[in-house]
């Protein structure tokens, strides 16, 4: 392990269905196999496990982001290598992220409308598509998409690997890796 390793995060963003957690456990097991101290913050999970009954109105996302933000910092600036996957739909919580996170790397994970909505893994395009929900990110809610990010992925067009591989050489030419 990499005890002087200064920590940094690993901003994964886009609309469900994009493939954010498949990226997020990828990247994870690279950089463990090679040694570094890795956490995935996973939006889901924290939202399940800390606040099962928020909602998902503008607030609340920005609520929950704050607290990803929060915990990823406490973490990269232990050393930790830091995985978050969030949709975090508004720029203004992402920049946020960036302006508290010292060593922060945003990547901007997405996918074609059609695609996204073959995969569906939690079966929320189908829900929207039926008229079960609204306000679904990157259906009919809002996702303001990064203007700069360090790294820019279309998920339908390059296989997990590349992905990780892609992520892993931007980490190295910002010097965190």
């Amino acid at each position: 392990m990499f005890m002087n390793n200064k920590g940094f995060t690993i901003w994964l963003t886009g609309p469900s269905g994009v493939g954010k957690s498949t990226l997020a456990q990828a990247l994870k097991e690279k950089l463990l196999s090679q040694g570094y101290c890795v956490e995935v913050l996973d939006g889901d999970e924290i939202r399940n496990k800390l606040y099962p009954n928020l909602g998902f109105s503008k607030e609340e996302r920005e609520l929950h982001n704050r607290v990803v933000t929060y915990m990823a910092k406490l973490l990269s600036r232990n050393g930790v290598v830091v995985i978050v996957s969030l949709i975090s739909p508004y720029r203004r919580v992402r920049k946020y992220a960036r302006d508290e996170i010292e060593n922060f790397m945003e990547v901007y994970v997405y996918a074609p409308l059609e695609v996204r909505i073959k995969r569906d893994p939690k079966g929320l395009y189908k829900k929207a598509l039926n008229g079960e929900i609204k306000g679904l990110t990157g259906y009919d809610g809002i996702y303001e998409e990064p203007e700069d990010p360090e790294v820019k992925i279309d998920s339908s067009k390059m296989s997990v690997e590349e992905e990780v591989n892609l992520i892993l050489q931007t980490a190295k030419k910002l010097g965190y890796l």
